[in-house]
């Protein structure tokens, strides 16, 4: 993992020039003191700020839900599951800034009303659950809510708001289809807010600077910085730059050298774009023309000289493979759709593309959560942006490029279970 810090503007990453701030006198000496605002919720809507974990639901409008659920005492779970193989930035964040993310941690406790704070770091994730558990306990004689470390599975859908709030009330890390934004979780009795990591670490600096400070930089409809996972087909790399920064501004400082034949926005259940799509902010007016978003800020670039078709068949492997096997369209309809890919990618099946149409629409909108919704959306972009080759493979004329073993990231969890 390659991590910078560009010039500007760095916020989350102020200050570090290559050295975390991982000391709590490091991080107040960048920093200062948190102010708890009593009006947070109120800066946090006039600043904009839209969760970073991948819905880009306006953070202060989720925390004002969540404080009027009934119920006397409350939860806030900060969510630094990063379950997205191709993602970097919470772990990136834990490691060089986790008393930022514990201090929004606390300021949105105090602003909901919560008396518990509970962090959530998946279980194969050791190196960031010992920076956690390290700025836990070093600041556990001064904040006015004791923090909680759990480590539920490292599955992709394990980071899943409500399978959060599954883990936590003693179940499994399993996800449920929810047809309305915000709907209250709750963890006993108690309503609980799930907010990424580093949603949290911004609140942490607009309760410190205030909202005029965080829009200085981005855009009009999407303020800030936002932190991006970039992949210059090579190691990854962790960028904050501003939320209208484009595709291939952030590939260029990443070191991508290569003409660039697709790009993959918003993770493994996002959107391929073409070149076309290179020059637009990483904004929602930007994306909107192209179908995609943000997401949880990963950039994945695939060059010229490699088959976008194969790593879409890896992904999409990697992705049948997470199912939490609770509807049909999940536990069938996706490893049968990665079948297809496959065969598709050896151009041994000249049907390949008809039969993955139709599998394609029977998991689309069927399943018991979005996860097959995100995988139809990622390999029907696929087929769009690298059209070309895929007929080719479907005529059994595969090309040379997709010989090669595929970069995406697929690690192989589906043996840790869902406790």
């Amino acid at each position: 993992m390659t991590i910078l810090a560009p010039t500007t503007p760095a916020r989350l990453f102020l200050g570090l020039h290559g050295r975390p701030a991982t000391s709590l006198d490091d991080h107040l000496a960048l920093h200062g003191p948190a102010p708890l605002r009593a009006d947070l919720l109120d800066q946090l809507e006039a600043a904009g700020l839209t969760g970073r974990g991948g819905a880009a639901f306006p953070t202060a409008t989720k925390a004002r839900f969540v404080a009027k659920g009934r119920g006397r005492r409350r939860v806030v779970a900060v969510n630094a599951m990063e379950g997205e193989p191709a993602a970097i930035k919470d772990q990136t964040l834990l490691a060089t800034s986790p008393h930022l993310v514990l201090d929004g941690a606390q300021a949105m406790a105090a602003a909901i009303r919560a008396d518990r704070v509970v962090i959530c770091v998946a279980r194969d994730h050791a190196a960031a659950q010992a920076h956690v558990v390290a700025a836990v306990a070093e600041r556990a004689a001064h904040d006015p809510i004791a923090v909680e470390v759990v480590v539920p599975p490292g599955r992709y859908v394990a980071g899943e708001e409500s399978a959060l709030a599954h883990f936590l009330d003693g179940g499994e890390a399993t996800p449920t289809f929810r047809k309305d934004r915000p709907s209250l979780l709750r963890v006993g009795s108690r309503p609980v807010l799930v907010d990424n990591a580093e949603t949290l670490a911004h609140v942490a600096l607009i309760d410190r600077h205030g909202p005029a400070w965080f829009r200085a930089v981005g855009s009009d409809e999407a303020p800030g910085t936002a932190l991006f996972s970039v992949w210059p087909w090579g190691p990854p790399v962790c960028l904050e730059a501003p939320t209208s920064a484009t595709a291939r501004t952030l590939l260029a400082e990443a070191g991508m050298s290569k003409s660039v034949a697709g790009v993959l926005l918003g993770g493994y259940g996002g959107t391929w774009v073409g070149p076309e799509a290179l020059d637009a902010p990483l904004s929602p007016g930007g994306l909107a023309p192209f179908g995609a978003q943000r997401g949880a800020g990963i950039v994945y670039a695939v060059p010229s000289d490699a088959c976008g078709i194969a790593e879409t068949a890896a992904i999409a492997g990697f992705m049948s493979q997470e199912s939490a096997g609770q509807c049909g369209p999940c536990a069938f309809g996706l490893p049968a759709v990665a079948e297809d890919l496959d065969r598709l990618v050896r151009g041994i099946d000249h049907r390949a593309l008809e039969h993955l149409e139709r599998r394609l629409a029977s998991v689309d909108g069927r399943g018991a959560c979005r996860h097959p919704d995100g995988v139809a959306r990622m390999i029907r972009s696929a087929l769009n942006v690298f059209g070309h080759d895929a007929r080719r493979h479907a005529a059994g004329e595969p090309c040379a490029h997709a010989r090669r073993r595929p970069l995406a990231p697929t690690p192989n969890l589906f043996h840790e279970g869902w406790r």
